[in-house]
C-alpha cells in the first residue's frame, strides 16, 4: 500500500512541480526518490539502487537520442538565424492569408510526422515557421506548442501507415502490419483532426477576442526586418529531411533520422550560408538548446524508470493487463494508464503487450483490431505534464510555460485522443 501511495502520491506531486514552472533537474529525482523510498529502494547500496537505476534511465535516453536532438536544435536554428523560417512564413501569409497561419503549422507537423520524422525534431525544425506565421497574424504565441504538438502527436502519430514507432511496436506482438484497421484509423483521424482544429482555433479565437496578441521578445528576429532568402531555400532542407527518413527508415531504423536530419542541415547550410547573420552564434546557441531539451526530458525519462522497477508499478501493470469485460476496452485501459504512469506512449506499449497481446489473441480478439486500439490508447494519458515530448516542446524549444501553455497541449493531445479511442472501441464492437 505504502509502494502505491508513493507511486501515486509522487506521479501527482511531479505534474504540479511541472506545472509550476520548478526546475525539472531538481523535481524529477525528487519526486522518484519519494517513489523509491516508498518502495524500500535502498538509496546507494546494491546494484538496483536509486543512484543507479535512475541514472540508467536518464543516460540511456540520453544515449539513444543525443544526435537527433543535437541535429534537430541546429536545424531549427539555422532556419531562424537564415531567415528561411520567415521567408517561409511570409510566403504562405502572402498566398493563404494570415487566417491560415495556424493551419500551416498544423500541417506541416503533420507531413514530417507521417514522413518518418521523430515528433521531437518536427518540433525543433517547424517551430522557427510557426513563430513568424504567428507573429505575421498577430496572435498569441502561447498556442505555438499546442499547434506543434496537435500536428504531431493525434491523428499523425498512432494512424495506420504511420512509420513512427507507436504504430510499429505492436506489429512485432501482432504480428500485424502499419496499416491494420486501417478504415477504422481513416474514420478517427479525420475526426480528431477536423475537431481538434476546430478546438485549438476556438481556443485562440477567443484568446485574441479577450485582448491577446503576440509579444515580441528579446533575441526573436523576423524577416520583415531583414533581407531574407527564397522560400525555396527554406522548403528544400525541410524536404531532404522528409524523403531521407522516409526512404531510409526500414532499413537504418533510428539511425535514418541522423542521416535525414544530418542531410538538411547540411542542404540548409549551402544554399543558405550567405544569408547567416551569425554563423558561429547560431551553433552555439543550437548545441545549448539541445543539451537543455535532452536534459529536461531525460530527467522525466528517470522518474519513469525508477516508477516502472517499483512493486506497485508491477501490481497496476498486473491488475491494467487483466480487467474483465470488452477485451478492446481493457487494452485500451491498460495501455492508456501504463503511459500516463511513465510518462511515455512508446513505454506503455512496450510494457504492456507483452501480457495482454497473448492473453487476447487467445480469446479470439482481431489482432488488426488490438493494433489499432494499442496504438491510438498509447498516445493519450502519455501527454500528461510530465511528458518528455510535452516538457521539451513548451520549455526548450518555445520558451513557453506550462501555465500558460499546456491547457491548450492538453486539450487536444489527451481530451482529443481519448474521444477518437472512445470511437474506435464503439466502431471495432458494432461493425
Amino acid at each position: 500500500m505504502l509502494s502505491l501511495l508513493g507511486l501515486v502520491g509522487g506521479l501527482i506531486l511531479l505534474i504540479w512541480l511541472t506545472i509550476r514552472g520548478m526546475n525539472l533537474f531538481i523535481a524529477a529525482p525528487f519526486c522518484a526518490l519519494i517513489v523509491a523510498l516508498s518502495s524500500n529502494m535502498p538509496v546507494f547500496i546494491g546494484d538496483t539502487n536509486f543512484v543507479a537505476t535512475y541514472m540508467a534511465g536518464f543516460s540511456g535516453f540520453i544515449a539513444s537520442w543525443f544526435f537527433m536532438f543535437l541535429l534537430g536544435s541546429l536545424f531549427g536554428k539555422f532556419m531562424e538565424d537564415t531567415g528561411a523560417a520567415d521567408s517561409i512564413a511570409n510566403w504562405i501569409v502572402n498566398k493563404l492569408g494570415m487566417k491560415h497561419a495556424v493551419a500551416a503549422v498544423v500541417l506541416a507537423c503533420a507531413l514530417l510526422t507521417y514522413g518518418g520524422v521523430s515528433v521531437f525534431v518536427v518540433a525543433f525544425s517547424v517551430y522557427p515557421m510557426a513563430l513568424s506565421l504567428f507573429k505575421d497574424a498577430n496572435l498569441p504565441r502561447r498556442f505555438i506548442p499546442a499547434a506543434l504538438a496537435f500536428g504531431s502527436v493525434t491523428f499523425t502519430m498512432t494512424s495506420a501507415g504511420s512509420p513512427e514507432i507507436q504504430n510499429w511496436i505492436p506489429i512485432k506482438y501482432l504480428g500485424t502490419s502499419p496499416f491494420a484497421a486501417w478504415e477504422v484509423s481513416l474514420v478517427v483521424a479525420i475526426f480528431m483532426a477536423s475537431f481538434g482544429y476546430w478546438w485549438l482555433k476556438r481556443m485562440i479565437g477567443k484568446a485574441v477576442a479577450n485582448g491577446e496578441c503576440f509579444e515580441k521578445r528579446e533575441g526573436d528576429t523576423f524577416a520583415s526586418e531583414r533581407d531574407y532568402p527564397h522560400p525555396l531555400t527554406g522548403l528544400l532542407p525541410l524536404i531532404v529531411v522528409l524523403v531521407l527518413s522516409f526512404t531510409l527508415h526500414e532499413a537504418l531504423q533510428q539511425l535514418a533520422l541522423i542521416v535525414a536530419l544530418g542531410g538538411g542541415v547540411l542542404c540548409l547550410l549551402l544554399i543558405n550560408y550567405k544569408h547567416f547573420t551569425n554563423l558561429n552564434n547560431a551553433i552555439s546557441l543550437g548545441t545549448t538548446g539541445a543539451l537543455v531539451a535532452i536534459g529536461n526530458t531525460a530527467a522525466v525519462v528517470g522518474f519513469g524508470t525508477i516508477a516502472k522497477s517499483t512493486d506497485a508499478f508491477q501490481m497496476a501493470v498486473e491488475v491494467m493487463t487483466q480487467l474483465p469485460g470488452n477485451e478492446l476496452i481493457g487494452a485500451a485501459v491498460a495501455v492508456s494508464v501504463i503511459a500516463g504512469l511513465t510518462g511515455s506512449a512508446s513505454g506503455g506499449q512496450a510494457i504492456a503487450l507483452p501480457l495482454i497481446a497473448p492473453h487476447y489473441i487467445d480469446q479470439g480478439v482481431d489482432p488488426e483490431q488490438l493494433h489499432r486500439i494499442v496504438s491510438i490508447s498509447s498516445g493519450a494519458l502519455d501527454s500528461l505534464p510530465h511528458n518528455g515530448y510535452v516538457v521539451t516542446t513548451i520549455r526548450a524549444i518555445c520558451n513557453e510555460t506550462h501555465q500558460q501553455a499546456y491547457w491548450a497541449v492538453g486539450a487536444l493531445t489527451v481530451v482529443i485522443p481519448l474521444i477518437g479511442l472512445a470511437m474506435a472501441v464503439a466502431l471495432f464492437n458494432w461493425f
